[in-house]
This record gives C-alpha cells, sequence and structure tokens, in this order.
C-alpha cells in the first residue's frame, strides 16, 4: 500500500496561509540551506516552474510520482498561467465546480475524493503520494493520510487558513524526525499511528 504524505508549509501556529490563503509570506524562508535540502530530500515538490527556473528540472522524482490538491492550491498556478503545475508528476485536483479540466494532464475529481485516493493508494508503486493542499481537502482525507512532513516557519499568524478545515476528530501521529535550518524553520515528520 502506498502512503499518502501530507507536505505542508505552516506558521508556528498552525495555519499554513493568511485568512484568504496568501502564504507568500514564507517564502524569504527558502535560503541556500533550505532550498539545498527541498532539492536532495524532496524535488518533486517543487513545481515544475520553479524547478526549470532553478535548473533543476532534470532531477529524479524521489518520495513521489502522484500529487493530490485542492481547488484554491490550483488555481494559485491557474492564476499565472499554469495548467499542470506538477508536469513531473500524475496530477489530480479536487474540485466539484472546475469541469472540464483546464490541462489533459490533469484529472479532477469531482466525487468520492476518498474513493479516489484509496485506489492510488493501492496501486503498485514504490513511490508516494504527495498532499499538496489545501486545509479542506486535507480535512477531508484526513483518516487517509499515513504520514505528515511539517515545514514550520518561525512566525506567528494570529489566524489565517488552518492545517486541516475539517470538524474536530483526534488523529494519532507519532513524531518520527525533526530537522532544524539556521533560518529558524523547522521540518518535523510524523508517521501515523494505527
Amino acid at each position: 500500500m502506498r502512503k499518502l504524505t501530507y507536505f505542508i508549509a505552516c506558521s508556528i501556529d498552525g495555519f499554513i496561509g493568511g485568512p484568504d490563503g496568501d502564504a507568500s509570506f514564507m517564502m524569504p524562508f527558502v535560503d541556500e540551506e533550505f532550498l539545498a535540502f527541498l532539492t536532495a530530500e524532496y524535488p518533486e515538490t517543487m513545481a515544475t516552474h520553479g524547478r526549470r527556473a532553478l535548473g533543476l528540472d532534470d532531477l529524479p522524482n524521489k518520495r513521489f510520482d502522484t500529487v493530490v490538491q485542492g481547488r484554491a492550491s490550483y488555481d494559485l498556478a491557474l492564476k499565472e498561467g499554469i495548467t499542470s503545475p506538477y508536469a513531473h508528476l500524475r496530477e489530480y485536483v479536487a474540485s466539484r465546480t472546475l469541469v472540464p479540466s483546464p490541462d489533459p494532464k490533469v484529472e479532477i475529481v469531482s466525487t468520492d475524493l476518498v474513493g479516489r485516493v484509496r485506489e492510488l493508494k493501492a496501486e503498485d508503486s514504490p513511490l508516494g503520494i504527495y498532499l499538496c493542499g489545501g486545509s479542506v481537502v486535507a480535512g477531508e482525507l484526513i483518516d487517509e493520510i499515513d504520514e505528515l512532513v511539517i515545514k514550520t516557519y518561525p512566525v506567528v499568524l494570529g489566524t489565517g487558513m488552518p492545517m486541516f478545515g475539517s470538524g474536530f476528530e483526534v488523529s494519532r501521529f507519532a513524531l518520527d524526525s525533526v530537522r532544524a535550518f539556521g533560518n529558524g524553520v523547522l521540518v518535523r515528520t510524523y508517521g501515523r499511528k494505527r
């Protein structure tokens, strides 16, 4: 069974963006040390256009071959005219309103997201599934998430878009590792306790 990994950036107080979803405040923390870590450990989590700009387009996928993201997350790319933001992965976008897909490489999942993710997890592949965001999709898929990789940036927002847009439910995870960077960023990895 393949793992679904929620690889997400957040503030110290657990918000993945401001009230409007803006997360641009996190960009200054992607310095040389942190970018080297992302390039070495999670190269496929960088959007294709960003990889090309950095001359990293030829990096092989190390952990994931599939990405699932929500409509709001996907809309960030669409606003820039990018219809396939993760062209180096199989792309799925959860949306009840975006039909048809603006790109033949992007499959829109308009019904039964949990069922579709379970099908993807059942596939035979050595690589996992990257849950890119956002809040509502993560909340809907909370029971399917096998691993959390949380990049915590040294800022407090006070309010904003939570990591999980769902009702109250206790879901247990075990801390696997913590890595600290000179810029104050922490990367914590948790495995699902089942």
